[in-house]
């Protein structure tokens, strides 16, 4: 028995000695780390080991906004600036000719955090699809089955159904108005929005009781998981978070097991010779066929995708045309602007066409401003995987560049005046921004669904200011909140009142 005590307590300590010495293996190499990229500007770590990780923390629990802080370092610190988290290093890039150089380069690869989202905490969230995939082949072989399905020429035959959900939500505020209350105008741009992409991408009617709670709820459930999974590698270990990470994969499952029954219906129809219609599910489900072969990770992909879709297609869009209400409601001066455009455009016209769209000149200054100000995806990065040369300063290969539209929509130096809203600065003569406004990022990874959101967000802002006031109600915050997708903490509250139009 003692000679079992005593082979016991040398195997814990020779087990103490190895993760001692893997220990201390680690930290050299987090200082070898340090000293192959010390030489690149950036803030003072926190912390040796966990380097910047407890300054993205203190903003998290403050509820802060972490591209601020992105900001705020790039003004101080240089276009190149450092961040160490662990052995990781990332690089904060505001240089343009950077951007353009690794935005529009197919070679860059999207970084390794995008693989942090393949699942959510054990549940696959948006797995291998347009926004993840890393392998520029299996990245491709989507695209080319989604690209008809947003082509311009399709893209032009929605303004219909966009018309048609749009009268859906101008007869909620009609009640609003009638009722002289007050309305969330976020919350109704989620409703409208994920009307909308159920209707025109899947040609679904939801339960406009039920499914308008369901579905925004699991949205930003799914996107808050994400958030913290990304910024904090202990969360999932942590045990007072269990209940909220259960909520999450409840939600990742909801989604999915949504969407699976969506596809498998309209397969089921189209085998059936049933009439289906031309909605984006039907393209991508005749371009998926049209491939050589469609292997069962293939029709996977496909629900990734259809994930991928509906919280994209939903929450940044309502979250751009909320940013808008509220900062025309701020400004006066470009909303009688912007009214007087709408008013000579479409006049007391009900259905808008394609042809007025592209006439609502101002409209879509007054948009684009809007997300140069508020970059609702505020975000994106590649990894360098070879050294690289940016503004001078020579980048070993290995870490990952992050570009944050938000950041460099706020720098004085590429923006006058940068957080004043200023419509103008899209003017169709004035000059393009050089590779400093991407809010819908660049080059061929770029958002696939931004001609979509953007004639969408046309057709109800120019119904909306056609037929109402919206004032903003006293005494609310214009602060941003994060939630994977940055978004009005106040919700946009607005007095919806019926415009006079003999005024």
């Amino acid at each position: 028995m003692a000679v079992f005590h005593v082979i016991l307590s040398w195997t814990a300590l020779f087990l103490l000695l190895l993760i001692f010495i893997s220990f201390l293996g680690y930290c050299l190499y987090v200082k070898h780390i340090h000293r192959k990229y010390d030489h690149i500007p950036g803030p003072p770590r926190d912390n040796f080991l966990f380097g910047h990780s407890p300054t993205f923390l203190r903003l998290m629990k403050k509820d802060d906004i972490i591209h601020d802080k992105f900001l705020e370092w790039a003004e101080t610190y240089g276009p190149v600036c450092r961040i160490n988290v662990l052995h990781y290093v990332a690089i904060i890039v505001t240089c343009p000719e950077a951007t353009k150089e690794i935005l529009m380069s197919p070679k860059y690869p999207k970084d390794i955090f995008y693989s942090k989202i393949f699942n959510l905490f054990g549940q696959r969230f948006l797995g291998n699809g347009l926004i993840t995939a890393r392998d520029h082949e299996k990245w491709y072989k989507q695209r080319r089955i989604m690209d008809p399905a947003f082509s311009s020429l399709y893209l032009r035959g929605l303004t219909g159904t966009f018309n048609e959900r749009a009268e859906k939500l101008m007869t909620t505020l009609t009640d609003v108005a009638d009722n002289m209350t007050e309305g969330s105008m976020l919350h109704l741009m989620n409703s409208f929005t994920l009307d909308v992409i159920a209707k025109v991408a899947f040609g679904v009617d939801l339960d406009l009781q039920k499914d308008r709670l369901i579905f925004p709820e699991a949205i930003e459930t799914c996107l808050k998981g994400m958030l913290y999974k990304a910024r904090d590698i202990f969360y999932e270990y942590k045990l007072k978070n269990r209940p909220f990470i259960k909520k999450v994969r409840e939600a990742c499952r909801l989604l999915r097991t949504t969407g699976a029954k969506w596809i498998n219906d309209r397969k089921t129809a189209m085998q059936n010779g049933d009439d289906v219609p031309k909605d984006i599910l039907t393209q991508i489900i005749k371009s998926a066929g049209k491939e050589e072969s469609m292997t069962k990770e293939d029709e996977e992909l496909m629900l990734d995708n259809f994930v991928t879709f509906f919280i994209a297609g939903q929450e940044t869009t309502a979250n751009q045309l909320a940013f808008c209400i509220m900062e025309l409601g701020r400004h006066p001066d470009i909303l009688e602007k912007v009214k007087k455009e709408v008013d000579d455009v479409i006049g007391m016209k009900q259905e808008i066409s394609d042809d007025d769209l592209g006439k609502l000149v101002y409209l879509s200054q007054v948009l684009k401003e809007t997300l140069r100000m508020y970059s609702t995806a505020p975000g994106t990065s590649r990894d360098v995987l070879e050294d690289i040369v940016i503004d001078g300063i020579h980048i070993p290969g290995g870490v990952s560049c992050f570009f944050s539209s938000h950041a460099t929509g706020r720098m004085e130096k590429f923006f006058k005046d940068p957080l004043t809203f200023d419509p103008d600065r899209f003017h169709p003569d004035a000059p393009k921004p050089y590779y400093c406004y991407f809010p819908f990022a660049l080059g061929p990874r770029s958002c696939l669904g931004q001609n979509f959101a953007q004639m969408e967000a046309k057709v109800v802002m120019a119904k909306l200011l056609q037929r109402f006031d919206f004032p903003l109600v006293p005494g609310q915050t214009f602060d941003i909140v994060d939630t994977g997708t940055l978004r009005p903490k106040s919700g946009v509250v607005c007095s919806v009142r019926h415009r006079d139009q003999n005024k």
